[in-house]
């Protein structure tokens, strides 16, 4: 069995690092990429501060459907293309919104958040889904916090998969 280790107070560059060792071995002997999803949404909602969603949303035809995630009930279906999580599928570029009510078609799942940071999951040269955190802070999500997923979602890309 995984032993989840608290974080301890430490600067955001320290602390990825202690969330990419947790969540490599985490994944460490499991391939499933539902199962991978689920526990790296419960490792990021615990191990990150002021985060009121974590979660997937995989690619389905044109359509982002909801996968495994902490936090409130979310969105269920998101056209591609659509909100912070079809942008960032549909551009295949990290999104990363100071403040969602500035962003041009922003999909309220939950009226609370207020920044959102989306990771495009890409798998062979095509987007298998996103990455999504959302923050009820503005402006809670650094370039540090966005290297930081970014590096995680290659974990999980890289420890899951995608038959």
């Amino acid at each position: 069995m995984f032993d989840l280790k608290p974080i301890s107070s430490v600067s955001a560059d320290q602390l990825y690092d202690e969330v990419a060792q947790q969540l490599t071995g985490l994944l460490a002997g499991e391939r499933d990429r539902i199962a991978n999803a689920a526990n790296m949404s419960a490792l990021i909602f615990t191990s990150l501060p002021d985060l009121n969603w974590a979660g997937f949303y995989f690619l389905q035809g044109d359509t982002l459907v909801l996968g495994p995630f902490q936090g409130r009930p979310a969105c269920v279906r998101i056209a591609l293309g659509k909100g912070v999580c079809g942008t960032a599928a549909a551009e295949r570029k990290t999104q990363r919104v100071m403040d969602v009510n500035d962003f041009p078609g922003h999909i309220a799942c939950d009226a609370a958040s207020r920044s959102e940071l989306v990771v495009p999951l890409i798998h062979q040269g095509r987007v298998i889904g996103v990455l999504d955190l959302d923050s009820p802070l503005p402006g809670r999500f650094t370039q540090t916090d966005q290297d930081g997923i970014e590096r995680l979602a290659g974990i999980f890309m890289a420890g899951s998969s995608f038959a």
